[in-house]
């Protein structure tokens, strides 16, 4: 085979980049238990940048609050076109995510809760809220077409809602200050944005910018600047044909590569670098790694699916096309996969507690890679059960 073919079929290949990710998570926890874990811990708190203007952050930041914004952009823009042409341009079907979003942060915060309230850990309810949107499509991306492309959107759709809702108990619940002048520029900058939407400006650039101001102003503000992505990839044009491409379909294949086999690894190597300690596996039995542990597992599973079926029996919602409950129980377990967010939560929730917060990330950790295998299982099982799928 032609090199060049090989690596544009490598590139292609939705099993690849998830396979790069796991790689990277690997050699990240080797290097947080070894001798250079001080050394790469040491880089992540580098300060680089400039102090005009105020962007001077650590490289930690840089990737999760500035590589993380393009990654959210991606996904925004599928979910935009999904919204337009796609498996969600009904209102039944853009309507499951985001009940099922609803119940999979409602279900985890109350077993958290039963476990820990009135316990020096109550304040981590917000802990097994979150799924880790990039992990969770990377798993499910491993599977390729053994599973119908509606379940991918729907599980995408589902993280997106559950990662804004995260953001806005951040903003609300763990967030000390919100600096209101920013945070009115970022609501004025996302108008703009939306203006040049209505008024059918089709140059990309013409978003980008503003969009870089958009993330600027957002992240002073004390919100989550990832949710900047979102807001940009919504205000690209796009339209319903099939066969014109628009510039959010441009910008769509254009972010593809980047973000699957640069972004991502990155964010995955620079953030699973938990170090072991004896602290953290007495935690799993603990109130605290019990809460997490069946808080994500168990509560996601239930509030997705049974929020899903309330919503279905009621007829305001309809299965993603060509699924089935089976599959949607194996989404409902890789909603599971809390990691970063949720880690971001715990050591919002357990500022200055170091042994609490070591408990909560190892809590996290097993919870995550026991959710990220039986939802990869169970999904796995469901295709062999539907071989057309492999066709399609």
């Amino acid at each position: 085979m032609n090199l060049s073919l090989y690596f544009k079929k490598f590139f292609n290949n939705s099993q690849a980049s998830g396979i790069i990710l796991i790689f990277c998570v690997l050699i990240s926890l080797l290097i947080a238990n070894s001798s250079a874990a001080e050394a790469f811990q040491h880089f992540l708190d580098k300060e680089v940048g400039t102090h005009i203007f105020g962007l001077e952050y650590p490289v930690s930041i840089w990737i999760n609050d500035g590589l993380m914004a393009v990654f959210f952009l991606l996904v925004g823009l599928e979910i935009k076109r999904e919204l337009v042409e796609g498996e969600l341009s009904s209102f039944k079907n853009a309507s499951l995510p985001i009940f099922a979003a609803v119940g999979g942060m409602l279900v985890p915060a109350v077993i958290y809760s039963i476990f820990n309230s009135g316990t020096e850990y109550g304040s981590g309810w917000g802990i097994p809220m979150a799924t880790d949107i990039a992990f969770s499509l990377a798993i499910i991306s491993m599977l390729g077409k053994r599973i119908p492309n509606s379940i991918k959107i729907f599980l995408a759709a589902l993280a997106i809602v559950d990662d804004l809702g995260a953001i806005l108990v951040i903003a609300i619940f763990y967030t000390e200050q919100i600096h209101w002048s920013y945070l009115l520029l970022s609501l004025g900058v996302a108008a703009l944005l939306f203006l040049l939407n209505f008024l059918k400006v089709t140059r990309i650039i013409f978003y980008i910018i503003p969009g870089l101001f958009l993330w600027y102003f957002l992240h002073h503000s004390g919100i989550h600047a990832t949710i900047a992505g979102v807001l940009l990839a919504f205000s690209i044009p796009t339209n319903a044909s099939h066969v014109d491409i628009s510039p959010l379909e441009k910008l769509e294949h254009k972010l593809h590569i980047p973000v699957s086999f640069l972004i991502m690894p990155i964010f995955a190597l620079t953030n699973t670098n938990i170090t072991f300690s004896s602290e953290m596996v007495a935690g799993i039995t603990s109130t605290l790694g019990l809460g997490i542990i069946c808080g994500l597992i168990l509560g996601k599973l239930i509030g997705i699916n049974l929020f899903s079926f309330i919503a279905i029996k009621m007829k305001l919602s309809s299965l993603p096309q060509n699924s089935n409950w089976v599959q949607m129980i194996g989404v409902g377990l890789l909603a599971g996969i809390g990691f970063t967010m949720s880690i971001f939560i715990a050591l919002l929730s357990f500022k200055n507690e170091i042994p609490i917060q070591d408990e909560a990330k190892f809590a996290i950790l097993i919870a995550s890679f026991l959710a990220a295998v039986l939802g990869y299982t169970i999904l796995s099982m469901s295709s062999k059960e539907r071989p057309e799928l492999e066709e399609n």
